[in-house]
């Protein structure tokens, strides 16, 4: 989802040349490839290496996966800051990814029969990001923006809130396995919604300076994206075998 940076630095990239928007994303999608790069090694690490999946079940290792889920929203209000500030915004980018990358790991570390699943939830949540955003780069070739997503992101946000609170309540008093895939279901959609928004905006919201601070939305909707499929594949899965 796009928040708004706390200052500002110039005109949007849309009432750019073609070249300087596709210079722009570029740069973007640059950065974005790197994370997912990043995302699949120390993600493997945690999941592959031995020590390291070992510790992953103590209690060590569930201080460590708490932290991962808390450490990436005080590492991203450090980058909202000063993501112009370089070389500081690139050290707060990797740290993100980082923490992000642990919290992947260790949630395909608690998934059975991990191979088919994970590379399951891998290759389709690649393939559903390139598609969509050759979908959104068609309209953003020639600088119009999709206009049935206008007005869309309070119905995206009002939806993500409804997930948090079911998660909260799944959490605590279980609602069954066809809900929950049901649920994650939905997740995947509203996520594929968010891929489309974000990717949108990139030429509408952002300025040329800004392109460390725009590869932080697309890359959050694909983790997330990734990890209400990895659900809805595990629990489908695990009705199959019981």
């Amino acid at each position: 989802m796009y928040i708004k940076p706390p200052y500002g630095s110039g005109a949007f990239v849309a009432s750019g040349s073609p070249e300087k928007r596709w210079a722009f994303l570029r740069k973007v999608y640059s950065i974005l490839a790197i994370q997912m790069l990043l995302t699949v090694v120390v993600a493997s690490t945690v999941v592959y290496v031995q020590p390291v999946n070992l510790f992953v079940s103590t209690p060590g290792g569930l201080v460590l996966y708490i932290s991962s889920l808390i450490l990436p929203i005080i590492v991203l209000c450090h980058l909202y800051f000063f993501y112009q500030s370089y070389p500081v915004n690139l050290f707060s980018l990797g740290a993100f990814i980082v923490t992000i990358s642990f919290a992947v790991g260790m949630t395909c570390s608690f998934t059975k029969g991990k191979l088919f699943i994970i590379l399951e939830s891998v290759i389709l949540t690649l393939f559903v990001f390139i598609i969509l955003a050759l979908y959104t780069f068609c309209a953003e070739k020639y600088a119009r923006k999709i206009k049935w997503m206008d007005g869309r992101e309070q119905f995206l946000m009002a939806a993500v809130i409804i997930l948090v609170v079911f998660s909260l309540i799944q959490m605590y008093f279980p609602l069954g396995r066809h809900l929950l895939m049901i649920c994650s279901g939905i997740a995947s959609l509203i996520f594929c919604g968010y891929i489309i928004y974000d990717t949108d905006n990139l030429i509408w919201l952002y300025s040329k300076e800004e392109y460390v601070w725009a590869a932080v939305a697309p890359y959050v909707d694909i983790v997330n994206y990734f990890f209400s499929l990895l659900k809805l594949i595990r629990e489908s899965l695990r009705g199959e075998t019981n």
